[in-house]
């Protein structure tokens, strides 16, 4: 098999320049060589060509937040007979704690390749993935998916924090190129206070970014204000930590990360849906990214995320699905389009489709690897049907109507079967 080939369709589209006709891709060992036209192309190298007439040709997705973990979800509530459908976020906590007291090591392995598969067939290559357990950070390299995975912090016992704070940085260190690291501390309302020092000085002494779930409800929102509502009344005493409520802090979630250091330039900020306009100040201040989940926000009746506040402010955007517990597929092109139909008068084809690639990977810190199809990159990318000949609207169409005909990771054709 060739070392290079090229790849050409009737549009090669990338977020930050026009649909190009007749373009295409030279792919050597797994990295874009070179990006033109096919004719351009072709007069400059003899190797083999792979056509794709009437398609497109796009960066494969960014999925900045997933929980791949979780993609059983819906039969475990079966299995395990917690089948109830939650009224509330703290509901829906307790219920997602329940299941998971119940599943074995095998459950979670076979949950974790079914999401790697979802992504990949809908044209994910890179996830912004939170890892519950340090132990299963193999699984995911052995995986064509690239991206960051962002090992999962929370608890308030000290001594405890600091051998699963210990675990994670080993985790960290094996991290590569491909499958980059960080920490996911996961919420002001799961970490004790003392122990948010103690993760600014690891992710600072070590340059680690950070994933946190800031402000997703209001239930958070109330409890670090005042240490009040459902999750002081319900979710503390469901988990054992009712003698661990705190004193009311009368601030936001986004200045109570902000008084620990842990809002910096490579700190993705989740969700963000309860935050104010001085949060957001705040957030664009720090250099902070948002990764926006409209989806999970609808299923879980959280709210709606202040998208024109964060378009005002500058402040940088990605997308993600979060988990197959709040969502119904792991298919940016789902959430994209959600996105466009939810934030009509205030989200743009062009800006949707940002985020799903080169936004996603800037929020990463994998700028330079992925999300644009561009020499030196990473040759991860989609080819997508109804993309057409015809030059009028040619992004829209394809945003809108496009379906995944094939997906390419690190050059390599993904085998699975394939949904749009």
């Amino acid at each position: 098999m060739s070392e290079s080939t090229i790849y050409a369709a009737s549009w090669l589209i990338n977020p930050a320049a026009p649909p190009l006709a007749g373009g295409a891709l030279l792919v050597r060992r797994g990295t874009v060589a070179a990006v033109g036209t096919l004719a351009e192309l072709r007069s400059a190298h003899a190797v083999p060509v792979v056509e794709f007439p009437d398609s497109a040709i796009i960066p494969g997705f960014v999925n900045a937040h997933t929980h791949l973990e979780l993609t059983h979800f819906s039969s475990w509530r079966l299995r395990t007979h917690v089948e109830y459908n939650p009224r509330r976020f703290v509901d829906w906590i307790i219920q997602l704690i329940k299941i998971r007291r119940g599943l074995k090591d095998e459950d979670i392995l076979a949950s974790l390749r079914e999401g790697v598969r979802m992504c990949l067939e809908s044209g994910t290559t890179a996830v912004g993935e939170i890892v519950t357990n340090p132990a299963l950070a193999p699984r995911y390299q052995a995986s064509p998916l690239g991206g960051r995975l962002f090992f999962e912090l929370l608890g308030h016992d000290p001594d405890r924090f600091r051998g699963t704070l210990e675990a994670a940085l080993a985790a960290c260190e094996q991290g590569g190129e491909r499958l980059a690291a960080g920490l996911s501390p996961h919420s002001p309302y799961t970490i004790g206070e003392g122990n948010l020092e103690q993760i600014r000085a690891a992710a600072s002494s070590r340059t680690l970014p950070l994933a946190i779930h800031v402000s997703e409800s209001r239930e958070e929102a109330d409890f670090v204000f005042d240490t009040a509502g459902p999750l002081a009344e319900q979710f503390y005493p469901f988990v054992g930590w009712q003698g661990l409520l705190m004193p009311p802090r009368r601030c936001s979630s986004t200045e109570l990360l902000d008084r620990f250091g842990l809002l910096t330039p490579s700190t993705l900020a989740v969700h963000c849906v309860h935050v104010t306009p001085s949060d957001g100040e705040i957030l664009k201040e720090r250099g902070c990214s948002i990764v926006l989940c409209p989806r999970s926000n609808e299923r879980l009746d959280v709210g709606t995320a202040p998208l024109h506040l964060f378009r005002k402010l500058g402040i940088p955007l990605a997308l993600g699905t979060d988990s197959l517990a709040s969502n119904d597929s792991l298919s940016l092109w789902e959430e994209m389009r959600f996105a466009l139909d939810l934030f009509r008068h205030d989200l743009s084809v062009a800006e949707a489709f940002r985020m799903a690639t080169s936004g996603g990977a800037a929020a990463l810190g994998l700028a330079t690897l992925c999300g644009s199809l561009e020499p030196g990159k990473r040759a991860d990318f989609q080819v997508v049907e109804n993309g057409g000949t015809a030059a009028e609207r040619v992004l829209e169409r394809v945003v809108c109507e496009g379906t995944v005909q094939e997906v390419y990771a690190g050059g390599e054709r993904y085998a699975g079967g394939i949904s749009g």
